[in-house]
């Protein structure tokens, strides 16, 4: 189940994130790039860039430059705004990060249960065989085969767990990568905009 909704999600999120990035790309007016992030609630960008344009909302109020002329903002005000979008990535990842332990920890610890239990079926299948009068491998065969279905059935669980873990830590990373660039880019257009 978490396999199945995280590959959904990030397959979202890959969609959501071009056809945001695209769209802030396309429109020079930043008002409406915040007024259209409802639209892409899907993706990762709108809440980096919601944290950045209300950062830059405040340090603009904060200036108390006459209306009829563009704000100039200093180094202090551009590096609160980088801060407003570290943390907004911050708490986009760590949202995307939800759940995965329970991957990680199905992909540890399953193969061992599996082994607990064929250890466990293979000593019940010699001790009831040392109640047999005769030691032949009709006698142990079906003991030790039940005992197996043990640690396949952890290998089972364990192997998708683990491919889907690693893929998923890969999406987190590119996302990441992905948010990081838009912050940059969001960045640049500040400092060009209001320097």
């Amino acid at each position: 189940m978490i396999i199945l909704r995280k590959w959904m999600t990030f397959r979202r999120i890959d969609s959501q994130n071009m056809a945001f990035a695209s769209f802030f790309r396309k429109n020079p007016r930043l008002s409406e790039v915040n007024a259209a992030c409802e639209l892409y609630s899907g993706s990762a960008l709108p809440g980096i860039f919601s944290a950045g344009y209300q950062e830059l909302n405040t340090q603009i109020k904060t200036l108390k430059a006459p209306a009829a002329t563009q704000p100039v903002l200093n180094d202090r005000n551009f590096a609160g705004i980088q801060r407003s979008l570290q943390r907004a990535s911050a708490a986009e990842l760590s949202m995307l990060e939800k759940n995965l332990s329970w991957l990680a920890t199905t992909g540890a610890v399953t193969p061992f249960i599996g082994l607990l239990g064929t250890v466990i079926g293979i000593i019940n299948a010699f001790m009831g065989l040392g109640f047999e009068k005769t030691a032949s491998i009709q006698a142990v065969a079906p003991g030790i085969a039940e005992a197996l279905i043990a640690t396949a059935a952890g290998l089972f669980a364990a192997i998708p767990a683990v491919i889907a873990y690693n893929q998923f830590v890969n999406k987190i990373k590119n996302i990441a990568i992905q948010m990081d660039d838009f912050s940059m880019e969001f960045m640049n257009l500040i400092e060009r905009s209001f320097n």
